[in-house]
């Protein structure tokens, strides 16, 4: 990365361009919605909740007079959603540059998806491998395409227990689960990125977190809220890593994109490492069999 202080000021005019960005009715989602449709890309805002959907898709048109946006219903905690959201997706367009794979849950009450999994997993990670699963052809048809899924710091904690990933037989931890999703995140990056390489396909599959960023994905827990006002960095600044992984210029596929300050916590994006147990390859290809079983999706490279 050429320029240390790199924001949205640095994004090239991204007209021609065809942008989902899961979860974007708010946070970190929504300001990438925002800013790729001020950069002149056609947004999709694909979101569980349709009136927040629109009451985003109005603040951006708001400021930005002649945005294209558009809002599409999406579920990611449910799989039927996720196949009706890509099958109209793929009726309704014939190209995907960027797919930013956002939404989340963070330590709700202990509860399962329309299909049995855990909350967090199954929304978090479950959710968006079938949905990048279904819009991989037209990604792949796509020149330059690139998925973005964003992680979170939390990944350090995570140690995925493929004996009871949905938590049927342990005392469910919220923190500890959360952060069983956030590693998903990069095994699946990891996977997917190896995988298409030795395709040779030029679809790069990256991941970013947000460092230290106050969003309403807090709300389950009081702590953050008021820790929030001592560490958390704004949204805008929040969004830089996966803006800078959806648009960089010397991004690479399977790079990991997060804040630069002390601790990652706050400040302009970098390239980033994650922590050794996430580089698990074995474990990486472990979750992509597992998850493959789970959603019954199966990937055709």
């Amino acid at each position: 990365m050429k320029k240390k202080k790199w924001d949205i000021e640095n994004i090239s005019d991204q007209s021609g361009k065809t942008v989902i960005v899961t979860g974007s009715s708010s946070g970190i989602g929504f300001e990438a919605a925002r800013v790729m449709a001020k950069k002149n890309a056609e947004v999709i805002i694909a979101v569980r909740n349709d009136a927040k959907g629109e009451k985003a898709l109005k603040k951006i048109v708001s400021e930005i007079k002649d945005a294209k946006v558009k809002v599409m219903k999406l579920d990611l905690a449910d799989l039927g959603s996720v196949k009706r959201f890509a099958e109209e997706f793929k009726r309704s367009y014939k190209k995907l540059d960027i797919l930013i794979n956002n939404a989340g849950v963070m330590m709700p009450p202990y509860s399962k998806t329309a299909n049995g999994f855990e909350l967090q997993m199954g929304t978090n990670h479950l959710g968006h491998f079938a949905l990048t699963q279904q819009l991989l052809d037209i990604l792949n048809n796509t020149k330059g395409s690139r998925i973005v899924n964003v992680s979170s710091m939390a990944h350090k904690s995570g140690n995925i227990n493929f004996d009871d990933i949905n938590w049927d037989n342990r005392k469910y931890k919220p923190m500890k689960s959360y952060g069983d999703s956030k590693i998903a995140n990069l095994y699946f990056t990891s996977e997917l990125s190896k995988k298409l390489r030795e395709k040779g396909t030029d679809t790069i599959v990256t991941s970013a977190h947000p460092g230290w960023t106050a969003t309403e994905l807090q709300r389950h827990n009081s702590a953050f809220d008021f820790l929030n006002r001592f560490f958390a960095q704004n949204v805008s600044m929040g969004t830089l890593p996966t803006l800078y992984a959806a648009v960089g210029q010397d991004v690479k596929s399977g790079d990991f994109y997060g804040p630069s300050g002390f601790m990652e916590m706050r400040g302009y994006p970098k390239k980033v490492s994650p922590n050794k147990r996430s580089q698990d390859m074995s474990t990486a290809a472990k979750l992509w069999e597992v998850s493959e079983n789970l959603t019954g999706v199966k990937y055709k490279i």
